[in-house]
């Protein structure tokens, strides 16, 4: 028989404090049952001795010290899952909001997950094609990778976070068993009906779980949202032995929560203001993706943070390389010159990237276009660099073929439209297009059996004439 508890010693923000409670278990799920009959739902986060400290997930407003009943359930939230998830809309800590009622359960899951057995783990092998030539050839995103997208303020990676829920699928094209979770944290009202209008008139949203965390919610439920995310994503892969991609966006708002829920509490300050765990607690969500054995099913995770002013060894973006497997950056420069979306390719890679490509996976001169294509763009950089002191005009012959690569490469091999949606022998064909806009000579990471396959001199004229120089 579970004890209910009759007011509160202290509320301090989105805390309360309880005296004289024997038993408690750390993440222990409370129910808090106000002066009018309400029932907010909290966890313990903190335990001395007899004295806990319970977030409250909506926030203690109205709470009272005296009348309000805590009752303590003796085990962690957990949320309902059944396949029947997909193609619904819930809040951040797991509540339809899309107006068809409750979800009937085939089972329950603890938020938190499950720790995997490093011994389990599989490779990661094979890919996830998003449509978009700049990141299925140069940043190829593995099954079961962890692969985040650094973004700054006012950039369009809403929208490519959009695109690629509309696009993604898995190598064999039919995209069957394939899923998408996507949970968005801190939005605001148009953005969340963005995404929801984007889903819907493209005609995704029946393979879709979204998870919107809006930015007047409760900054404690932000806490819970990829949690409940991942949380899906996992039942949904290894109980249904579904690919699935979760997309979580924005990290950074997740992290701020994290920062104001710490300081709530007291505790000393890391860097910048963050708690000193804030490694461990991205760890908790970022290596809940992977491929287990015995199952035929696997985890992705693409987490989308802005940058604060743009300062990528900010602790979010620092932190989040450490445990991921590569970045996707994107550039304000690309931007303001109109090119969507904005990929920078030189900063950005794929770690896993070389073991799910090539024959069998995608095509076997995969691994050479990319290499011979990051070569070349970054002497682009140097010939922009030489021409901005001695000018254009002064240029050898060689160094002006790559200034022309590099902008036919950035109009239209980075550059594509919103809802371009372009499969892996289309963009390795425009790939080797490029690379025939350079002398052959310069090609020196292609091998000679490539090299005689695919240059053709020719091949970069009909390029000029089909986009029209």
């Amino acid at each position: 028989m579970s004890l209910q508890y009759k007011g509160l010693n202290e509320i301090n923000g989105s805390l309360i404090v309880l005296d004289h409670v024997p038993d408690a278990s750390f993440d222990e799920l409370v129910e808090l049952k106000t002066d009018n009959g309400a029932t907010r739902l909290g966890r313990i986060v903190e335990i001395d001795g007899e004295r806990v400290v319970v977030q409250v997930f909506e926030g203690t407003n109205n709470l009272s010290l005296t009348n309000t009943t805590t009752k303590f359930t003796g085990k962690p939230m957990e949320l309902p899952l059944s396949r029947e998830l997909l193609g619904r809309i819930f809040n951040g800590a797991g509540k339809p909001i899309d107006g068809l009622g409750d979800v009937y359960p085939d089972t329950f899951a603890d938020i938190n997950g499950k720790p995997i057995n490093p011994v389990s783990r599989i490779y990661p092998r094979n890919y996830i094609r998003t449509g978009i030539s700049s990141i299925d050839a140069l940043m190829t995103l593995i099954r079961g990778q962890k692969l985040p997208i650094f973004s700054d303020s006012g950039l369009s990676h809403n929208k490519l976070a959009a695109q690629i829920v509309r696009q993604a699928r898995i190598a064999d094209e039919s995209g069957q068993g394939f899923g998408i979770v996507f949970a968005a944290m801190g939005v605001t009202n148009d953005v969340a009906d963005y995404f929801k209008a984007r889903f819907e008139e493209s005609g995704v949203l029946e393979r879709v779980v979204m998870f919107m965390n809006l930015s007047n919610d409760p900054i404690i439920e932000r806490i819970l949202t990829p949690r409940c995310a991942l949380t899906v994503a996992e039942y949904l892969a290894f109980q249904h032995d579904m690919h699935i991609l979760v997309i979580l966006t924005d990290m950074t708002s997740y992290a701020e929560a994290v920062r104001e829920f710490s300081s709530s509490k007291g505790e000393i300050p890391g860097r910048k203001g963050y708690p000193g765990y804030l490694y461990s607690d991205l760890a908790s969500l970022y290596e809940r993706a992977g491929v287990i054995q015995g199952s035929k099913g696997s985890v992705t995770q693409i987490p989308i943070l802005t940058m604060p002013n743009g300062d990528i060894t900010h602790p979010i973006p620092d932190l989040t390389g450490y445990i991921t497997e590569g970045q996707i950056v994107l550039d304000k420069g690309l931007a303001q010159a109109g090119i969507y979306p904005p990929v920078s390719i030189l900063p950005s890679l794929s770690r896993l990237m070389k073991d799910g490509i090539g024959e069998g996976y995608t095509r076997k001169d995969h691994q050479s276009v990319a290499n011979q294509l990051f070569a070349c763009y970054a002497k682009v950089s140097d010939a922009r660099a030489l021409a901005s002191v001695i000018g254009e005009e002064e240029l050898s012959p060689v160094d002006k073929s790559y200034l022309e690569f590099g902008r036919q490469f950035e109009q239209h091999f980075i550059n594509q439209g919103e809802n371009e949606d372009r499969s892996i022998d289309q963009t390795l064909d425009l790939g080797w297009d490029l690379l025939c806009l350079l002398p052959k000579e310069e090609l020196d990471r292609v091998d000679t059996e490539l090299l005689f396959q695919f240059y053709d001199s020719s091949r970069s004229e009909r390029f000029r004439k089909r986009k029209r120089y």
